[in-house]
């Protein structure tokens, strides 16, 4: 049962509560936090996303489980939550990365595509007969020859952070890289802190058909998706 003064500030996204809140916007992160754990990490050399796929059948084809996306060349994000929802904000992103080349003939900054996106999440935390996306993403970039990691979330928050979690797992998530995570780690070693990290946040109970990594390097900033053969093999140095 709900408490008889929140009754009625939940029903309409528009609606302060009398204590300051919107109560749309709290259960839209819910549904992020019920999502799939998903853990970005700045290297020195590049940055690392890894996603926790959830295989919850045997029948189900790993495949068709799509957590990673490719913006443009040079940014990549990991989503958590509502995956239709993530999907409809990536075909946002896209055509804000277009808009700008054609526009301007350069590349979108990562920052900039980040705030966008955020702008426009926070539009939706306005207006009556809609509601805020139930999804949080990592957007992973490189502007300038600087890595760039940032987390979104329904309300249209910005943060910048070295490493970070979303999802189900992201308390036991964030206490791995608070402890372990140094700013001076390469990739490869980014990519195993990571994998530990999901497996704290997983209880162990990944392989490599549910884990999707995506990687983009500093010198050459073109952001791709792991073959499944790469990530078995840091699957197995992690389980060694």
């Amino acid at each position: 049962m709900q408490p008889q003064y929140q009754m009625g500030y939940d029903r309409a996204i528009t609606v302060f509560s009398p204590d300051g809140r919107l109560y749309q916007v709290e259960y839209a992160r819910e549904a992020v936090k019920r999502g799939t754990t998903a853990v970005g990490i700045k290297a020195k050399d590049g940055i690392v996303l890894i996603v926790d796929k959830r295989v919850s059948s045997k029948l189900l084809e790993a495949s068709s489980i799509e957590k990673i996306f490719k913006i443009d060349d040079h940014i990549g994000v990991a989503s958590s939550g509502l995956v239709g929802d993530a999907r409809a904000l990536v075909d946002r992103a896209r055509v804000e990365c277009q808009i700008n080349r054609v526009s301007y003939d350069e590349k979108i900054e990562v920052e900039a595509l980040a705030k966008k996106l955020c702008d426009h999440m926070q539009t939706l935390t306005q207006y009556g007969g809609i509601r805020p996306y139930g999804t949080a993403l990592l957007i992973a970039g490189v502007s300038d020859g600087e890595c760039r990691l940032f987390e979104t979330d329904p309300s249209g928050t910005l943060l910048e952070y070295k490493a970070t979690g979303i999802g189900i797992g992201r308390p036991a998530a964030m206490k791995v890289f608070e402890e372990e995570y140094n700013p001076e780690t390469m990739m490869k070693d980014a990519i195993l802190l990571g994998l530990k990290a999901l497996h704290s946040a997983t209880e162990g109970k990944f392989d490599v058909d549910t884990v999707e990594i995506g990687v983009i390097a500093k010198e050459d900033p073109v952001f791709r998706k792991m073959s499944r053969e790469e990530v078995a093999t840091y699957v197995g140095q992690f389980k060694q």
